[in-house]
């Protein structure tokens, strides 16, 4: 069964065929054309981590296409009351076409898809989220063109957008520069593996250098409430402002994930800034999602 765990699980030909996919739907949709993708066909949406855009975007593509979705919570179903992730893995998917989750250890995501009869997407974990990824190079071809040969500049966390990006440095053949405090960078394996991809550095003025894409998030993600002053503290220097934009590259893009915590990580007027694409970003959720869904779906049917 083919899964969507990270980017990795795609080849970068099948990538490169999904953003253009991705392109046309909106297209078609634009133009008030829905073709019926997921006719009669079911997705289950397991949350333990709430969303937005997650939410929305998987649900709406679902019934945009013909089909349906059924959002489960760990409050109203036994995801929150111990049973085991195998029993509940295969009990849903056999009677589901495929399965998001959004959740937080990555090996509960690996260990759901390991027992599941569907296609399971990761809509994010605390290690991953490489859906937004898929949206965010999208929104960067359709503004700019390939990505290939270009420099993105991370600034933040080294969290699961940071990882994803890394992944997406070596499928789409870009340059990744992380600009992060001292004890947050990425995980020390992941960038080893792509160590001729990424750099780290430790100011954001020169990670942005010659810049194409600059991408940033929350400084305190879900779960980490708790470290919110200390790494108020830590990150105070590692804000995106135009004035950090100006030094990049003069065709650079901006982009976040969302949701945005003005006058922390960007500065309270960034996001009008005509270089930040980020509700355009944001939109293409739901059309790369589409795409994908569409690409698991079918190779799901081939392999019955």
């Amino acid at each position: 069964m083919r899964h969507f765990l990270t980017l990795l699980d795609l080849t970068p030909t099948e990538l490169h065929h999904l953003i253009n996919r991705a392109i046309e739907l909106k297209q078609l949709l634009v133009k008030g054309d829905r073709p019926p993708l997921f006719q009669h066909q079911v997705m289950g949406m397991v949350f333990e981590k709430s969303s937005t855009r997650t939410r929305v975007s998987f649900e709406t593509a679902m019934a945009q296409g013909g089909g349906h979705a059924i959002f489960l919570s760990p409050r109203d179903t036994q995801f929150g009351r111990g049973e085991p992730l195998e029993d509940s893995a295969r009990v849903v998917s056999s009677m589901v076409d495929i399965i998001m989750i959004r959740t937080f250890g990555h090996e509960k995501l690996v260990e759901f898809a390991r027992a599941s009869q569907v296609p399971v997407i990761n809509a994010l974990t605390d290690e991953y989220h490489p859906c937004q990824l898929l949206a965010d190079m999208q929104t960067y071809v359709e503004h700019r063109g390939s990505i290939k040969g270009k420099t993105v500049t991370w600034v933040g966390d080294g969290n699961n957008m940071c990882h994803s990006y890394i992944n997406a440095a070596r499928q789409f053949d870009f340059h990744l520069n992380v600009a992060c405090p001292k004890g947050y960078e990425p995980d020390a394996a992941i960038v080893e593996a792509n160590k001729d991809r990424v750099s780290i550095f430790y100011t954001c003025e020169e990670a942005v250098q010659n810049s194409n894409l600059v991408v940033t998030d929350v400084w305190a993600s879900m779960g980490q409430e708790e470290e919110q002053k200390a790494r108020e503290v830590a990150f105070k220097d590692f804000q995106v402002s135009r004035a950090l934009l100006d030094q990049a590259a003069d065709d650079v893009l901006f982009m976040h994930c969302l949701p945005a915590h003005r006058g922390e990580e960007i500065s309270e007027d960034l996001l009008e800034d005509p270089r930040s694409v980020v509700w355009a970003e944001a939109e293409n959720r739901l059309h790369a999602q589409k795409a994908l869904i569409e690409l698991l779906l079918r190779e799901s049917k081939s392999n019955r």
